[in-house]
Parts: C-alpha cells; structure tokens; sequence
C-alpha cells in the first residue's frame, strides 16, 4: 500500500469519525419520542421533582440538543430544558420568525389529538441558529410535555 492510499484512508477514517461525533450531537425523532415518554412517567411519579429537575438542567433531562419543555394548557411554561427564564412566563403568544403562534398551536393540538408533532422554527442550542424544528409532544392532565428535533 502506498504512503498516498494511507493517507487518503487516514483522512476518510478521521472525517467519518468527526461526522459521527457531530451527529450524535444531535438528537432523532425516536429519541425525542423516548424522552417525553420518560418524563410524563417520571412527572406521574413525583411532578414537582421532575420539573425542578428539567429545569435545572440534569443530565438525564439534557442531551446535546434535546431536552424537554412542559406547558400548562393556558400556555404558562412550568419547566424548560434550556431556558430556566422562561419557567412561569405565559408564552401563548409567542411567535416563531415566520409569525407562528407555535405554543398556542402546541396547545390547541394537546387538547384535539393528545399525542402528536408540531413544525416551526427555534433556535438551535448547539449552533445557536434559527432552524426548522419539530417538536413531539404529549398531553398529561393539564399539561404538554414536549421534546424537539432540530432539522438540520
């Protein structure tokens, strides 16, 4: 084998190393499913403690770029992922930058379907940009808990 075919395989084996350590950064539609699946069981067990927990950003609840957001059915944030700041503030209103009413849609879809996913557009936590996002969400009692996947 020659120096320039091991160099060409080194840097294919690099590059296929860095695309797969990237991609793990980023979170999967069954992923995003799987943790609102655990934190509706985990708020059914002790509510108070699993959105404390979310908030503070626990390592359970916050994987690269995915991490759960509950609502009360008004709108009113209860726990955030990302952004503890937005805990108690009533988001019904909130517009993505194409003037979706996202959260008031989230909530309208809990009430209609229960379990489903929602498409707008969110700033991505690991590139800081505006990108598409879809976010899975399922209704418990008065609230929607959520998880989101960025589409990149």
């Amino acid at each position: 084998m020659t120096l320039k075919r091991v160099l060409v395989l080194l840097g294919a084996l690099v590059w296929s190393v860095a695309v797969t350590a990237v991609a793990e950064d980023f979170a999967t539609a069954k992923e995003a499913e799987a943790m609102v699946i655990k934190a509706v069981a985990a708020i059914k067990a002790n509510k108070a403690k699993t959105l404390e927990e979310i908030t503070n950003k626990d390592s359970k609840w916050v994987v690269g770029d995915l991490y759960p957001v509950v609502y009360d059915l008004q709108g009113k944030v209860l726990a955030h992922g990302q952004n503890a700041k937005q805990v108690g503030k009533d988001l019904l209103e909130l517009k993505d930058p194409d003037g979706k009413l996202f959260v008031k849609e989230r909530v309208e879809l809990a009430n209609s379907k229960g379990k489903f996913w929602q498409d707008y557009k969110f700033t991505d936590p690991v590139t800081k940009k505006i990108l598409p996002k879809q976010m899975y969400c399922e209704k418990l009692d008065a609230m929607v808990v959520c998880a989101g996947i960025y589409k990149r």
